[in-house]
């Protein structure tokens, strides 16, 4: 049983929800470190939180404070950044190289922040190091509130899968074949939650690995949260004989719709609800498999997990479901383009989601953004973005800015390609806070790109074939483009994105594609707030700080830190959630 102290702490929490406003807090102690596992039958060395890979899921509600204390014991320094959550007015809590200063190996630091007005599915991963590559990465679940309903019926349980492309080789290995201009080549494997996938053909499955079967109740219904963790391969998500209905992506509750597959790209999340509507004569198919590659060549990178009715008759044989076409683009972005807001759904809010009319807004800023293959810079290989491969400082731009220090970066990222050569720069997009930016990315690889904005959910109001030109605005969907934090740019193609920069900070705008982003391809988007803003978050008193600032860091010992305390059981932790919710329940 928890001690009488544990009990001081519920009520000194709860005393604590009063001068917050009520909303609930949860605390989790995690520790990130390597662990051995076999993902691919081969015993390896991955990354795992409190022994885990993948991952816990962080299962919260709208609004609820999350304090997360992370102990780093990897043999470099670490960063975790939470995909899609929006930090409203803590960029401090973010966790990339330009807001925070690395948690070093040894060290801990607190993360502490309010999943403010937001819903859905998300994730979180490594930032640092193509660290990714070898895991750390988990869910993040956002449920709505118990006053505002969902827009579809209350599924029977939740499933949450991870799909990500898998090398045998560390993630050390793996950037330095990336610094060396050394192509990822084939995966090794495609992973569905860290699991070797079924054999499906003897030929190229080795027999004897576990798999992963997901349990189901024929007649019951169920919420699939499916995220593509990868490294750089867009995967096609199917499940043998069923239908996947559409009901939200990134924290956008999206126009109901059945399909038979969905391309899932680096660094995107969505939701389908899926009925258990067959016959269960045998156990059916969970497949992610590559897209727009040689399928022959790729065809040991196919991910297949079974989906197992509890009344199945046999095990699954036979071909896998067919996915589209291997090259069919058109497939792909048609399907992207049917993905819609639901406007008529409340989502965070009671209000529906369609009241804010982003197509009304008139654009303050316009930036078309041009990426490259990897280019030699200086006799080093790197990406860019518009000409400019992104250099992070030793001291981050958050606390730079914070301390007024000059010379760590400059407000003159261009809007547009300039004629001159590639260079590696520290340039940031100067944002207007209450602006509304309009960003057109213009893909000149040769594979699909991922792109990412910290701290924002943006419209995805068009996509095609080709160079985007000013005519081209006059296809965008200015009604129910679903707004999400990553969205795909087909290669040749360009994609159009809609900011309301509401949320004062310097967020980062990334590849989600690990080798991309790693050689420079991001850049951030400076956002100030030139009134006094109370409701603004300050500077953490926990904050690390490293580069020019080096000399205000304290030893770790000496530094107050939630941890210091034994981290409670899990019992306890349950008890202490449920209680403080209780408690917030009983202030509300």
């Amino acid at each position: 049983m928890p001690s009488s102290s544990f009990f001081n702490l519920v009520i000194l929490l709860c005393s604590l929800g009063v001068a917050l406003g009520g909303d609930p807090y949860v605390f989790f102690d995690w520790t990130v470190s390597y662990i051995t596992a076999s993902p691919l039958g081969v015993e390896q060395q991955v990354i795992g939180i409190n022994g885990e890979f993948p991952g816990p899921i962080l299962n919260v509600t709208t609004n609820w404070n999350v304090v997360i204390n992370v102990k780093n014991h990897l043999d470099e320094p670490l960063l975790l950044t939470w995909n899609g959550i929006q930090h409203r007015k803590n960029s401090w809590q973010d966790g990339v190289s330009g807001t925070n200063c690395p948690i070093p190996a040894g060290w801990n630091w607190t993360y502490e922040f309010q999943v403010k007005d937001q819903i859905g599915s998300f994730f979180y991963f490594p930032s640092l190091n193509f660290q990714r590559a070898s895991g750390g990465y988990g869910g993040i679940t956002i449920n709505n509130r118990a006053v505002i309903a969902l827009p579809f019926a209350v599924p029977d349980a939740d499933i949450t899968l991870f799909i990500t492309d898998w090398y045998t080789k560390s993630h050390k290995e793996l950037r330095k074949d990336v610094e060396s201009g050394t192509s990822l080549g084939i995966p090794d494997g495609v992973l569905i939650n860290g699991i070797s996938p079924f054999r499906f053909d003897g030929g190229l499955i080795k027999g004897g690995n576990p798999f992963l079967a997901v349990n189901v109740e024929q007649g019951k219904t169920y919420r699939f949260r499916v995220h593509n963790v990868g490294i750089s391969t867009s995967l096609n998500f199917r499940i043998q004989n069923h239908n996947l209905l559409l009901v939200e992506t990134e924290g956008s509750y999206t126009v109901q719709q059945n399909y038979a597959n969905m391309d899932i790209h680096v660094g995107q999340s969505f939701s389908f609800l899926v009925t258990m509507d067959q016959n269960a004569s045998s156990d059916y198919y969970i497949v992610a498999s590559p897209r727009f590659v040689n399928s022959s060549l790729w065809a040991r990178a196919t991910g297949v997990a079974v989906l197992h009715y509890s009344n199945s008759q046999g095990p699954a044989s036979g071909p896998l479901p067919d996915p589209p076409n291997d090259y069919d683009t058109y497939f792909s972005m048609n399907q992207a383009r049917s993905i819609r807001w639901n406007v008529s759904a409340g989502a965070a809010r009671p209000n529906p989601q369609g009241s804010f009319k982003y197509g009304e807004i008139t654009v303050t800023d316009v930036y078309v953004i041009l990426n490259r293959p990897p280019e030699l810079i200086n006799g080093k290989w790197r990406t860019t973005l518009n000409g400019i491969s992104y250099l992070p400082p030793s001291t981050p731009l958050n606390l730079a800015q914070k301390f007024n220090i000059s010379g760590v970066y400059k407000l003159d990222f261009p809007t547009k390609l300039m004629n001159r050569p590639a260079k590696v720069d520290t340039s940031l997009i100067n944002g207007t806070f209450k602006g509304f930016m309009e960003i057109i990315f213009q893909n000149d690889d040769t594979t699909v790109q991922n792109y990412h904005l910290d701290g924002y959910a943006f419209f995805v109001v068009g996509m095609d074939i080709g160079v985007w030109t000013e005519n081209s605005r006059s296809t965008y969907n200015k009604w129910d483009g679903v707004a999400r934090s990553t969205t795909q740019v087909f290669p040749g193609a360009w994609t159009a994105i809609l900011v309301p920069l509401d949320n004062s900070g310097i967020w980062n705008l990334r590849a989600q594609n690990l080798d991309s982003w790693y050689l420079g391809q991001e850049v951030y988007v400076s956002v100030v707030n030139t009134e006094i803003d109370q409701s603004e978050a300050p500077l953490p008193d926990n904050i690390i700080y490293c580069g020019l600032l080096s000399s205000l860091q304290k030893d770790q010992a000496q530094r107050v830190k939630f941890s210091s305390a034994p981290s409670v059981s899990r019992s306890s932790s349950t008890i202490l959630v449920m209680l403080i919710i209780a408690c917030g329940a009983f202030i509300g």
